[in-house]
């Protein structure tokens, strides 16, 4: 366990002072939301005030690319450099680096909720519950899992110069389809039915309905949507991960 802490603790650090994952990642959706949450902020969508409903979106965008960007890229980097290869020479279980990278996306993805939450009560006029708080916080959290198996999938099958636009070219667009920077119902209808097929909007769609501001949909809907696109993604990480294996050791 001791291992295992200091892998996460260290990982963190490393994360935090490298300003090219850190501060985009953390100022982006404080900017975004401070734009649109804050300016539009009383008028009403979903049945909440678009304030209270930004919090959830923006949310969503920024724990997933806390993910993407912690897993894909570093890891892509990380495999390049060589650091995996060094890794194996240390007492430390290869577990504990995947354990840490993990944690590190959802110290990361805390902090942005926290900050949103922040942002919205006292800019943006939100009234929510403690316990709404607390289980919006949660839901944002644990959902990153998802994406973090698509950032390693990311992180083994792309190369070091590659995986920072292969992740871009997914994470922004998609953002945008699955209604995470305006609200999924002003879209165009063809987009809303290309927003059912991304794991990004049923996420947000989670979010959103522990604040009341979810489409008439099933929870089950989300739900199993979500752990599908997570084992779809663990098993294209596995297979890249026993590929660089194979590579490295016959």
């Amino acid at each position: 366990m001791k291992l295992y802490l200091l892998e996460i603790k260290y990982e963190f650090l490393k994360a935090l002072r490298n300003p090219a994952y850190s501060i985009p990642t953390l100022l982006f959706p404080l900017f975004f939301y401070f734009f649109f949450g804050v300016m539009f902020g009383m008028k009403q969508t979903g049945g909440v005030t678009m304030a209270a409903y930004l919090i959830a979106t923006y949310g969503t965008f920024g724990v997933i690319g806390a993910a993407f960007f912690g897993f894909g890229v570093s890891v892509a980097i990380e495999r390049g450099q060589g650091w995996l290869e060094v890794k194996r020479t240390t007492p430390m279980p290869m577990a504990a680096y995947f354990v840490s990278k993990m944690a590190m996306a959802m110290i990361f993805s805390s902090i942005i909720v926290i900050l949103l939450l922040i942002l919205g009560v006292t800019f943006g006029g939100v009234q929510m519950p403690l316990t709404t708080m607390l289980t919006l916080f949660a839901t944002l959290v644990l959902g990153s899992i998802t994406f973090c198996a698509f950032g390693l999938a990311v992180g083994f099958l792309a190369g070091p110069n590659s995986a920072a636009p292969i992740v871009n070219l997914f994470y922004l667009p998609t953002a945008f389809l699955a209604g995470l920077w305006v609200p999924i119902v002003f879209l165009p209808k063809p987009i809303q039915k290309i927003a059912v097929w991304l794991p990004q909007y049923h996420f947000s769609q989670l979010a959103l309905h522990t604040i009341g501001g979810s489409q008439d949909q099933p929870v089950a809907l989300h739900v199993g949507a979500m752990a599908a696109a997570t084992v779809l993604f663990a098993a294209v990480a596995w297979i890249g991960y026993r590929r660089d294996e194979g590579k490295l050791y016959g």
